[in-house]
């Protein structure tokens, strides 16, 4: 059977519900992080991998999974999207950009995360 594409994007509460999922065979999702490592430093979601956006062509082969559902993170969404983008095109079909940011995540989901 045929994995469906998912959306391009995932809200905060939807990726919470995702990461909390405990049924067999449900892995969590890659959490990329592409922001810098200052901005990571200041807040990030446990157990995110740290891939800046610029860095994301150069690694993403050796690093990343085509088949794994990846979510892009970023500060409010727009870099997550546009590496989301590029990575669907490069055939990572299962990536997703985190909507609104690891700043929307801070307000919905974990409002003990510093925000910036």
């Amino acid at each position: 059977m045929l994995k469906s594409m998912p959306e391009y994007e995932i809200t905060p509460q939807e990726l919470a519900q995702l990461m909390e999922r405990k049924d067999a065979g449900t892995g969590s999702p890659v959490l990329l992080d592409v922001r810098e490592p200052g901005e990571y430093a200041i807040a990030h979601i446990e157990g995110s991998l740290l891939m800046p956006m610029g860095d994301v062509p150069g690694r993403a082969f050796q690093e990343l999974d085509p088949e794994a559902h990846i979510v892009a993170i970023c500060h409010h969404g727009v870099r997550s999207m546009n590496v989301t983008v590029w990575l669907r095109n490069q055939g990572f079909e299962r990536t997703q950009s985190l909507r609104g940011g690891i700043d929307a995540w801070s307000v919905a989901v974990d409002p003990a995360l510093a925000r910036y």
